[in-house]
């Protein structure tokens, strides 16, 4: 299959990632390369600053299309540059044997996490993940991964679909629509195609445009229960700040609520000292916080960069900055 340049999809929030990011010398991770956008840009903002000659980028991708595109891209970019095949839940494994094969310390300068499917994902039917493209309902993001979504809608219970698709799709019509999947695969047999899912969800919601976002909750439900993406994010959260360097930073960029509240709570999470119980009185923190929020509020797409790219309407960004364990030294 020919691939263009923006096949995955053009890098969304770009130029503030590479300015907030790319800072110094050191290891860079992308764990979520995609077709390699921001690394790219990344990887030219480290040469064009002098800042190349010990750097490394480390990309992280679980799709093998993804790091065939990715290759290509940075092929120039080979001999700093390490792209592996893998999940980001285990980003500091990863960050750990590639800097051990390179003698490398493992510490990080700069982490990016982009939350969103790729374009290329969504536009390749067989893939599954769009209920507007005729396809195998699958939605596996590693097609290694033994259950798709049509293992979920046929085996799942009636109240394990609803609860899944109010949980990660907040969709208010949640029984109902799973009501509507069980006798439907009752009568039918199983639901195989992205097409039939749309047409039961299509017969259980309201006209005009709460029939799209009823669709899109409940594929993003989907989607998030396949790949396991909520827990797959914590974990890459928490195990990407303890692999910063000091002054290091962590930039994530998300698209649904569900995946901003986790990357607010694990941030605030880990910027908190830990003051012991109320009264106590203490002169210093029982355990300080660790990192420091470099954007206070998420910071959001242009009307600009919206306009030639619609998926960066509902992108946000939030950085944070890892501090010395012993004390709030860094950003004020």
């Amino acid at each position: 299959m020919s691939m263009t340049q923006d096949t995955f999809h053009k890098p969304v929030l770009a130029t503030e990632i590479v300015a907030l990011l790319v800072r110094k010398p050191g290891i860079y991770v992308d764990g979520t390369l995609g077709g390699g956008g921001h690394s790219l840009m990344m990887l030219r903002a480290l040469f064009a600053a002098r800042f190349h000659e010990g750097s490394l980028l480390i990309g992280i991708d679980q799709d093998d299309d993804a790091l065939r595109e990715a290759g290509e891209k940075l092929k120039e970019y080979d001999a700093c540059s390490s792209l592996v095949k893998g999940n980001f839940r285990d980003i500091g494994r990863i960050i750990t044997r590639v800097c051990g094969e390179k003698g490398l310390r493992p510490k990080v300068a700069g982490i990016l996490l982009d939350l969103g499917v790729s374009s290329f994902q969504i536009d390749t039917a067989e893939r599954g993940f769009s209920y507007m493209k005729e396809g195998p309902l699958d939605m596996r993001m590693d097609s290694d991964v033994s259950v798709s979504a049509s293992d979920i809608v046929n085996t799942y219970s009636e109240q394990e679909i609803a609860r899944l698709i109010y949980r990660y799709g907040e969709e208010p019509r949640s029984r109902s629509i799973a009501r509507a999947i069980v006798a439907y695969r009752e009568k039918n047999g199983l639901v195989s195609r992205t097409e039939e899912l749309a047409a039961i969800i299509r017969g259980n919601a309201h006209g005009g445009e709460k029939v799209i976002k009823t669709l899109s909750r409940v594929f993003q439900a989907l989607r998030i229960e396949v790949n396991a993406e909520l827990d797959v994010l914590r974990q890459a959260l928490f195990d990407g700040i303890d692999c910063l360097d000091e002054q290091g930073r962590m930039a994530v960029i998300s698209y649904h609520s569900l995946e901003d509240r986790i990357v607010k709570r694990v941030f605030a999470e880990k910027a908190r000292s830990d003051w012991g119980p109320k009264g106590v009185g203490l002169r210093e923190p029982l355990a300080w916080g660790t990192v420091v929020p470099v954007t206070h509020k998420p910071l959001l797409a242009s009307q600009q960069e919206i306009a030639s790219n619609s998926r960066a309407r509902s992108a946000k960004l939030r950085v944070i900055e890892k501090i010395h364990q012993g004390g709030c030294s860094g950003l004020q």
